[in-house]
């Protein structure tokens, strides 16, 4: 069995942080969405993995490399736009073969892992099996309609009037035969070869199309509410442990970890937290649920409920919270007069000033 993952898209609602970097790469917990994925399918017995690529493809090959670091190995499969998930199966026909195989959007997240369902679909007779969770707003994705067997009779992409409440999780198991159906659909009215309109066609054509439930922890990615929400998750099972140096007068409470290189000198960590290696935390209050990747500054700052991406520098700010900054970036205070905010800010950025 082979693997799929949909590692292009452009990220619109997680903008400014995507215009430079892919969303799939925006860490959690100090390691990227997109590894997660990668380490469940290996961790289901699946190591051929196909990943397809977009307008973010070197900063994608640049972190995976050739996947032996994380125990696959991946070709990669260069969408020339983001036309649609069926548009993904379509070029990636030549790699899949005639195998199986799972294909996994690479910025969803999902914890409990994937052996279950794909051990469970190889030992049926379903065409494809789709895995589901009630969400409170299906208006928003790919909703599914069953019948009394729990068989999908329906899919609806974003509908206005929902007929369930049933989402489509992004992932998909498939047999070969839908090939034959993305190669026969036509786009959609916003341009896409969309895998809904695929599946639908093999529901038509009397093919067995499945579902089951994912009753654990499941989320898109794709807003900065999601992306902090994910972080809570994962840093709540943190297993805490100092690699790096913690001087005495530093206090380290809860679930914390240092990682190798990191240094905290007369600060404060609250967990769950995480600090990135060689980061240097000093003179500041890093609160609960807060992920500071590797190559940091934090410097008389306070510092809560946020992710921080690597080699930025924070110094004398008083409080940040609720926040994703972006890598690279300096935020510090002015002691120039007249005082004032002195911002240089990307386009579609939100900032709140107290």
């Amino acid at each position: 069995m082979k693997a799929l993952i949909l590692a292009g898209g452009s990220g619109t609602r997680l903008r400014p942080i995507t215009h430079t970097s892919a969303k799939q790469l925006i860490p959690v917990a100090n390691k990227p969405v997109l590894f997660y994925g990668i380490e469940q399918l290996r961790d289901a017995g699946i190591t051929d993995l196909g990943i397809v690529v977009g307008e973010t493809a070197p900063e994608v090959r640049a972190a995976v490399g050739d996947g032996s670091a994380l125990g696959v190995e991946v070709t990669y499969l260069q969408q020339e736009a983001p036309l649609g998930l069926a548009h993904a199966v379509l070029i990636a026909r030549d790699f899949l073969g005639e195998e199986d195989f799972v294909m996994l959007l690479g910025d969803n997240f999902l914890i409990g892992g994937l052996g279950e369902f794909v051990d469970d679909f190889l030992t049926s007779d379903a065409e494809v099996q789709l895995l589901l969770t009630e969400v409170a707003e299906p208006q928003f994705y790919g909703v599914a309609v069953l019948d009394a067997q729990g068989r999908v009779e329906r899919l609806v992409e974003k509908p206005k009037d929902p007929p369930s409440n049933l989402a489509l999780v992004g992932v998909y198991l498939f047999r070969p035969l839908i090939h034959e159906a993305v190669a026969a659909i036509k786009p959609s009215a916003r341009g896409e070869l969309e895998i809904t309109d695929a599946i639908s066609l093999l529901i038509a054509q009397g093919a067995r199309v499945r579902s089951r439930m994912v009753t654990g922890y499941w989320k898109d990615t794709g807003r900065l509410e999601d992306m902090l929400e994910c972080n809570r998750k994962v840093l709540e099972t943190l297993i805490p442990r100092i690699d790096g140096t913690v001087d005495d007068a530093s206090r380290i409470t809860g679930r914390v970890v240092v990682e190798e290189g990191a240094v905290i000198e007369r600060s404060t960590v609250r967990g769950p937290a995480i600090i990135g290696r060689g980061t240097h935390v000093v003179d500041s209050y890093i609160g609960p649920f807060t992920s500071v990747y590797h190559d940091c500054v934090i410097d008389r700052t306070e510092l809560e409920h946020s992710i921080v991406l690597e080699q930025c520098t924070i110094r004398d700010v008083t409080r940040i919270e609720d926040s994703l900054i972006g890598k690279n970036v300096e935020v510090s205070r002015s002691e120039e007069s007249p005082k004032a905010h002195r911002l240089m800010v990307g386009d579609h950025s939100r900032i709140r000033l107290g």
